[in-house]
């Protein structure tokens, strides 16, 4: 058995760059017909317009995941003019920094509404069109810091650690309906956000090598990496995978004490 959408519809949100652009075109190079949601209307309608089309049809459609009007319509937009919703790859989602006290209501508010309520909107808006195709599955991106924290990234951190629980209510939730709803976690990806993050500091490589160097593998992550695990978790080899939350962190997560631990606490000395 290989993995397959031939016939089905693949809604990706954040789709126009990043783990969502290359998640996007994993689907289409897989048989799906794509329907990419996001708020960058230029870079969003050049990624569909990109993907392998083969015999099916892909299309933009501008959205802004916070704001639940607008995913409503997109969402009957969707149902209307591409027959259905089979898959939600749930991705869009913005960084922002601050601790407690630095972090304005304002900013709370911008990274929840994107990240969290984003995927609740989506979600909400596309599980009806899935039960009518008599099933279907969600994939929500998490993140490493679904399980652990970042300093200085308070609301972002939170946001990543509601979404497991968003995806544990769903998973019990829709089951009745054949939707299965997993969520992949990944580490540090090569992306537009994570190279943003780096320009912040004085010195962007220094950030980049450092995300290199906290994997075992020794390098960060390629967006297609983690497309290739939210394909496999939106496919039929995952029919029994229901509430769960996958790591494709390159090990990240792992050793004790992080990799500098590794390298030079005692497991490190006491090695001949």
């Amino acid at each position: 058995m290989t993995i397959r959408f031939d016939g089905k519809v693949a809604v990706v949100t954040g789709g126009a760059m990043g783990i969502g652009e290359a998640a996007a075109r994993k689907f289409a190079e897989l048989g799906a017909a794509v329907a990419i949601l996001d708020r960058d209307a230029e870079a969003g309608a050049k990624t569909a317009r990109a993907l392998p089309a083969g015999k099916t049809r892909h299309a933009f459609y501008g959205c802004d995941v916070a704001v639940p009007a607008q995913v409503q319509k997109v969402m009957a937009a969707v149902t209307a003019e591409m027959g259905g919703i089979d898959v939600l790859v749930s991705n869009a989602g913005i960084q922002r920094y601050g601790d407690v006290v630095g972090t304005s209501e304002e900013l709370w508010d911008e990274v929840m509404g994107v990240n969290l309520k984003g995927c609740f909107h989506a979600a909400k808006y596309a599980v009806p069109a899935m039960v009518q195709r008599g099933g279907g599955a969600i994939v929500v991106v998490g993140s490493v810091q679904t399980f652990t924290a970042v300093g200085n990234s308070a609301a972002y951190v939170t946001a990543k650690h509601a979404l497991l629980g968003l995806v544990r209510a769903m998973s019990l939730d829709y089951a009745p309906q054949k939707i299965r709803v997993n969520c992949v976690c990944p580490g540090a990806i090569d992306t537009p956000m994570l190279r943003w993050a780096a320009s912040l500091a004085p010195d962007p490589q220094k950030v980049m090598d450092t995300c290199d160097r906290m994997h075992p593998l020794g390098r960060v992550g390629r967006p297609e990496e983690v497309a290739n695990a939210i394909a496999f978790l939106a496919s039929d080899w995952a029919s029994f995978i229901t509430g769960a939350s996958l790591l494709v962190d390159g090990g990240m997560l792992t050793p004790t004490g992080g990799m500098g631990f590794q390298e030079g606490g005692t497991g490190a000395a006491t090695k001949q």
